[in-house]
């Protein structure tokens, strides 16, 4: 994976990626830092959705090659305890796969098991080429 994952990674506090099965599932560890946490030493919840969609993202990936670009059409989380600063599991498996679009789950735990969100989204599969070359286009 190219582009800005180095970057994205540093941001989002990657630890590494532990699994990514061609089956369609991923999971990756973050480590939750105190500058990603708002009052009360709780992490912000758009981190919680960046590691959860991350790890669907990486899922999918995983699923469907390098050649794609997984793009979100829709995303919902739901946070369930809050995540506090330390290691964190981002897990993420396709639930049903289309040709070109496929609705994928995930999770995120501590590392004790715990849930502390669950979301669901549904990816569009597109081309890494063309999603890359649009992108120079803009620039």
């Amino acid at each position: 994976m190219s582009g800005n994952v180095g970057e994205l990674g540093r941001t989002l506090g990657l630890i590494r990626v532990v699994e990514m099965d061609p089956a369609g599932r991923a999971r990756i560890e973050y480590l939750a830092g105190t500058h990603m946490c708002h009052s009360g030493g709780v992490v912000q919840g758009g981190f919680v959705t960046g590691w959860i969609d991350a790890a669907m993202a990486h899922a999918a990936i995983a699923m469907a090659g390098e050649g794609v670009t997984p793009m979100s059409l829709e995303l919902k989380v739901s946070f369930f305890a809050p995540a506090r600063p330390g290691k964190v599991v981002a897990e993420g498996w396709v639930e049903r796969r289309g040709r070109s679009t496929c609705f994928f789950e995930g999770r995120l735990t501590d590392v004790q098991g715990k849930v502390l969100a669950k979301a669901s989204s549904t990816v569009m599969l597109a081309d890494r080429a063309r999603v890359e070359a649009s992108a120079a286009a803009a620039r």
